[in-house]
């Protein structure tokens, strides 16, 4: 009993976030004509007056973000063409990340060369877990086996110091950035305010549900590895 209890609140803390945030954008992405502007739209209007003139923006079926090495932002259809507050929101969250290279913010930077680092690295990490076992059965020797499992957990790790680092950037997107944009601006409704600061704060919290599965991803291994 007590152990079913505990994987019900484990299940509720690495997967509330993500459903929190799914829920929230779509909650607020209805009337879908709330604002006379489209996201996309607001995006070219905020390059022109913040002067990002290299910030371009397109549609993507791979989740809102911006991208540093195009300058390009990137919306999912229903925020790039909707009118809600969602996209309306959303979009000026990914200005603040535009906003964030534009002035070499080191947190971006940083969270930049780690994502170059570690795609290849978690591919070779992967391939050191799945050949661990049979290194260490052909040989016989059981600290060979022990130097891939290891090498491949701490590359596998290398996701979750990603997404640890993502999440001040993300913050620093959504209230030190798109948020005072959005009030200096008269974008909003006054009685969107509320509404728009749940939005970010749901933007900023996106990664934080791939944190906590990296992180039991790793402590899954160690477990293993222990035994």
């Amino acid at each position: 009993m007590h152990f079913l209890i505990l994987a019900l609140i484990l299940l509720a803390v690495v997967f509330g976030p993500g459903l929190w945030v799914k829920h929230v954008m779509r909650r607020y992405s209805e009337p879908a004509d709330r604002y006379p502007g489209t996201g996309a739209e607001l995006v070219r209007h905020l390059a022109e007056r913040l002067r990002l003139d290299a910030v371009t923006v397109e549609r993507t079926e791979q989740g809102d973000h911006y991208d540093p090495q195009s300058k390009t932002v990137r919306l999912t259809s229903g925020n790039f063409e909707g009118r809600s507050l969602t996209a309306v929101t959303v979009a000026a969250h990914e200005m603040g990340h535009a906003l964030q290279d534009a002035e070499g913010y080191g947190p971006l930077r940083l969270r930049s060369r780690l994502v170059g680092m570690m795609g290849p690295a978690q591919r070779v990490g992967a391939g050191l877990l799945m050949a661990a076992p049979f290194v260490g059965l052909v040989t016989r020797a059981l600290p060979v086996g022990l130097v891939f499992f290891l090498g491949g957990l701490l590359t596998l790790g290398g996701a979750t110091l990603v997404h640890l680092v993502t999440l001040p950037v993300e913050f620093d997107a959504s209230f030190t950035r798109a948020l005072p944009i959005l009030d200096k601006g008269g974008y909003l409704k006054p009685e969107d305010r509320p509404h728009a600061r749940r939005i970010l704060r749901a933007a900023a919290l996106t990664y934080v549900a791939g944190s906590l599965l990296s992180l039991l991803n790793v402590a899954r291994w160690w477990a293993i590895l222990r035994r």
